[in-house]
């Protein structure tokens, strides 16, 4: 009996061929259209004729050459040492030159084959010949020219009777020719596709016909070949372009399979309407030339297949001859796509978040005045992740700075931000959700370790969304059975979810991040999008303008950067044009161009697969949460912005064919549409909108345009330790405010931050907004030189807060602090619009760094005397640490400050430097009462614990020593004394050792 074909299985082999839409009949039904083909011209043969000459000349003319005139390359005989020892001649240069030759020759030779094979059996893109750039991409336009030749020979024939063998001898070569071969001959290339195209529409019409004139009854069942997907073994999930690769030679024809089944009802009541989201027990329609023992041909008379499922694709196929509308089905249980959570508990009028609320300027101004970045605002979690990662930068550098490996900012703040930078910083504090990252990072982690527990494998997840309530919801790519407590099952058994009130629950698990890869795109609803770069089976596409594709990729890549619910990672960016590195030195490089890209990936791909299989995984996600070391199966996500070529473009497709089991995630930008390869394609619109029509999703999208990526990027580069430090100890340890520390100086307002919280020169406020003003002006005086006042607002009412009741605040504020004997207030508002505090309102941290500054950079520094007493002033301001009784649930803005670590270096360079003014003058008991007195705030700091050693060593005194030995090794506990610690102990008391192990 004849097999139908269908005309889809012809034509959709030329990737350019555009899809039909759903809503329009299968290809196979369409109305037969005239096509017109192109017959080939005498310029066809003459490139023709060329290409073979000099295909002839290089592969057999070149090695016939050199052996008539110069001989076989190789020696006759073994190589002796007097071989080495001989004199170089011009005769043995010219044999090493002839040995180059032949080589050159054989790469070409190789290369030239390799194409050949490629493009007469038609398996998609050709093997790389290592090295051999040039030499392949010239034999691939010679061997596409003869190709050409073929092609439209086929064209002066087009009888009905050889139209099968056309269709399936000269189609395909045809096709890959002209996918493979740039350059030189792309028209022509063009001409030969279209002609492809067009006998494969011809074959489709005559098989109609035919099929027509024998009354349809071949075509009613039976002659059609079917593949049933396979359920998944272990962490291998089946794939269309796997199915494509097995039973028709090329996986780049998932796309046939995708076409004779788009939109058509499944057994399960789903249908298939996005390539890259199928089902286990989904059945599918196959061209007529698919091959393999996995496929059913005649349902009603296979013998080993169960009467339920014959049944069920005699079904399907009666519904393959109706065409399927109304798109997708619109977000059914049994649907596959992305889709938002319906089982969201609706919060009654929410309350602002701390992103949203909008202050209300003083003095009359217009809030476009000093309005923030809105992008940062309306984006939470990379806010957090941002602020977080600079937090830790500017800490690291003021450690780096005190222990001395980079002098010039000792102690000191770091360099104020300004402009556009000072805009983001403020849009930072606003915006961030530290909760968020904290809550989602838990239950992420809570949930591995409860499968862990149970000896269940991590499930695939396409996606997270993140409820305006704080909910949870993971959607996964398959059904896994019931999720462990307190998760629970959504709105169908692709849904996990978890309430907030459960996630706050949780704590801390020592188990790896299971999904690392999650990363916003935006906002649907009250909801928030992450999705999961690492587990898409194949590439993302993004099309739009540069401009907008640029703002998405660079909040891609920020937030993968410094995210708080992964470990480690890598992320490659590739056409990048700001330098993104300041932001995550060891997690993000930049690579040049596509080809440094596929070199790396391709390596990487190669090493992956056989860790994978070393190690017995099928996936990164059993390997993470197994027993192997979870680092090595860290993500790997690439961003490429650049737009590839269509060559570019195939490789890339086969490179990230098998991605999602390997932890390797594509971001790939486009201009427009039907990038090869792509799983999952979205567009981002001018107006900010992302769009994904076949996944259902229409996002205000997560943007982070060119001026505030290069604004994150200086605020990143300042708090380098090596930015600016010339290590003079100039202007870089002069603190933002210096107080008059002279008698004449004193303050109207006086206020003690560290230790206690008191307030001198104003009465006490009223007992219940007591501790919110005091948090304000805390707030004020550790940010002399401003506070914007929506970050005023947000770190009162983390949650969010109404624009009266900030005015509120403020005018209470106002009126406490009063105003200075000119009339001037001292909550005033700047030219930026952002809140300060007058010169009369003072704080002891003020006092005590411009004491510091004035001891070693003053007056202090040409008078010891002078030096001595200020140092000693400074020394009695300390009483404990920073807002040592700030009530509980209060201050939680202290979090993102780097106070905690500026203070205690403070106090321990002040202990530090009134040491040594006693020590010179050898008063070793001052020394200790000096260092004694800085150890009660700074009891970490490794350079007073040496100086105690050395002062209490001056004291001659060796019990007292030891007794202070014995105190280190103790508070040292079971990590010992660091190594710096025991050099010193060995060289003041060689027996400390004894003494430590006496009393271990």
């Amino acid at each position: 009996m004849p097999r139908r074909r269908t005309t889809s299985s012809a034509s959709s082999t030329a990737p350019s061929a555009p899809s039909a839409p759903s809503s329009s009949p299968t290809p196979r039904n369409r109305t037969p259209q005239p096509v017109r083909v192109r017959r080939r011209s005498f310029g066809d043969f003459v490139k023709a004729f060329f290409a073979f000459v000099a295909l002839a000349g290089l592969v057999a003319g070149v090695p016939l050459a050199l052996a008539l005139t110069v001989g076989w390359p190789l020696p006759g005989g073994a190589p002796s040492l007097d071989w080495l020892q001989r004199e170089i001649t011009v005769e043995t240069f010219l044999h090493i030159l002839t040995v180059i030759v032949w080589l050159a020759w054989a790469q070409f030779t190789a290369c030239v084959l390799v194409e050949v094979k490629a493009a007469l059996s038609g398996a998609g893109v050709p093997g790389r010949v290592p090295g051999s750039g040039p030499s392949q991409l010239l034999a691939r336009q010679l061997v596409a020219a003869l190709l050409l030749v073929g092609a439209t020979a086929a064209s002066l024939t087009p009888g009905l009777s050889q139209l099968g063998q056309s269709l399936e001898g000269n189609q395909r070569p045809a096709v890959a020719a002209a996918q493979q071969t740039p350059g030189l001959f792309a028209q022509q290339q063009e001409q030969a596709a279209a002609t492809a195209g067009a006998l494969a529409e011809q074959a489709g019409q005559a098989e109609q016909a035919a099929a027509r004139a024998d009354g349809g009854g071949s075509a009613a069942h039976g002659d059609t070949k079917y593949y049933r997907i396979q359920p998944p073994e272990g962490r291998h999930h089946d794939s269309l372009w796997e199915v494509a690769e097995r039973h028709l030679g090329d996986g780049r024809r998932y796309k046939e399979i995708f076409e004779l089944n788009k939109d058509r009802v499944q057994p399960d009541g789903s249908r298939l309407s996005e390539a890259s989201l199928i089902r286990p027990g989904w059945i599918m329609e196959m061209p007529g030339d698919a091959r393999g023992g996995e496929l059913v041909e005649m349902p009603d008379e296979a013998p080993n297949v169960s009467e339920q499922v014959q049944q069920q694709i005699s079904d399907y196929a009666r519904s393959g001859d109706h065409a399927q509308g109304g798109g997708h089905s619109g977000g059914g249980s049994g649907d596959a796509r992305v889709s938002l959570p319906e089982q969201r508990p609706a919060p009654a009028t929410p309350a602002p978040s701390a992103g949203q609320d909008h202050a209300t300027p003083a003095a009359g101004q217009a809030e476009a005045s000093f309005g923030l970045p809105e992008a940062l605002l309306a984006a939470p979690l990379l806010a957090a992740g941002l602020l977080g990662a600079l937090g830790r930068r500017r800490r690291q550098a003021l450690w780096q700075s005190a222990l001395g490996a980079v002098g010039g900012r000792r102690g000191m703040e770091p360099p104020t931000p300004t402009g556009d930078a000072q805009d983001v910083q403020d849009a930072l504090l606003v915006g961030a959700d530290p909760d968020g990252v904290r809550l989602l990072d838990r239950s992420l982690r809570g949930l591995a370790a409860s499968l862990a527990a149970e000896s269940r494998a991590l499930p695939v997840v396409y996606a997270a969304w993140m409820s305006g309530n704080g909910d949870l919801h993971l959607q996964l790519a398959q059904p896994a059975g019931k999720p462990p407590a307190p998760w629970q099952l959504g709105q169908d058994q692709t849904f996990w979810m978890l309430t907030r009130a459960d996630a706050e629950r949780y704590e801390e698990a020592e188990t790896a991040a299971p999904y690392p890869g999650l990363v916003s795109l935006g906002t649907m609803d009250d909801s928030r999008l992450l999705l999961n770069l690492e587990a898409v089976p194949g590439i993302v596409s993004l099309s739009g303008t540069e401009a907008d594709r640029a703002a998405v990729f660079a909040s891609v890549a920020a937030e993968l950067a410094t995210n708080g619910w992964s470990d480690r990672m890598t992320i490659t960016l590739v056409g990048f044009g700001d330098d993104l590195t300041p932001l995550a030195p060891n997690r993000i490089r930049h690579l040049d161009g596509f080809e440094d890209l596929f070199e790396t990936m391709s390596a990487e791909t190669r090493q992956r697969r056989g860790a994978l299989g070393a190690a017995g995984h099928d996936s990164v996600l059993t390997g993470r949460t197994g027993p192997a070391q979870h680092t090595r199966w860290a993500p790997h996500l690439v961003l490429l912005a650049a737009q590839p070529s269509d060559e570019e473009a195939l490789r890339l497709a086969e490179l990230a064919a098998d991605a999602g089991r390997l932890g390797i995630g594509y971001l790939v930008g486009t201009g427009g549409t039907d990038l090869p390869g792509a799983a999952w394609e979205m567009e981002i619109t001018g107006q900010g909108r992302l769009l994904a029509p076949l996944l259902g999703l229409e996002l205000d999208a997560q943007l982070l345009p060119v001026a505030q990526q290069r604004a994150v990027v200086e605020l990143f580069s300042d708090a380098d330790p090596e930015h600016g430090a010339d290590g003079s100890g100039g202007s870089g340890n002069r603190p933002p405010f210096l107080v008059d520390v002279s008698e004449q100086g004193r303050p109207a307002v006086y206020a003690r931050l560290v230790g206690t919280y008191e307030i001198i020169g104003l009465d006490a406020p009223d007992g219940d907004r007591s501790a919110q003003l005091h948090e304000a002006l805390a707030l004020l005086l550790l940010h002399r030189e401003g506070v914007h006042p929506r970050v005023l607002s947000s770190a009162l009412w983390p949650r969010g807060v109404t624009e009266d009741v900030r005015d509120a605040l403020l005018d209470r504020l106002r009126t406490w602090l009063g105003t200075d004997p000119d009339g001037g207030a001292r909550l005033r508002t700047d030219a930026t619009g952002r809140l300060t505090l007058a010169r009369s309102v003072v704080s002891d941290l003020d006092v005590l760094r411009s004491l510091y500054y004035e001891a070693t950079q003053g007056r202090g520094a040409g008078s010891r005397q002078v030096r001595g007493r200020l140092l000693t002033d400074a020394l009695v301001l300390v009483r404990g640490p920073l807002l040592a009784d700030r009530p509980e649930g209060r201050y939680r803005w202290l979090t993102h400050e780097i106070i905690d670590a500026q203070l205690p270096l403070l106090v321990a360079d002040t202990g530090l430097a009134l040491c040594e003014f006693h020590l010179e003058r050898d008063r070793a008991e001052k020394a200790i009462e000096a260092l004694n007195a800085a150890l009660r705030t700074a009891p970490a700091d490794e350079r007073l614990w040496h100086e105690l050693l050395r002062a209490t060593h001056a004291t001659d005194d060796t019990d007292r020593l030891r007794a202070l030995a014995a105190d280190l090794i103790g508070r040292s506990g079971a990590r010992g004394l660091p190594p710096r610690t025991e050099a010193l102990l060995d060289e003041l008391l060689p027996t400390w050792r004894d003494g430590a192990a006496a009393a271990g």
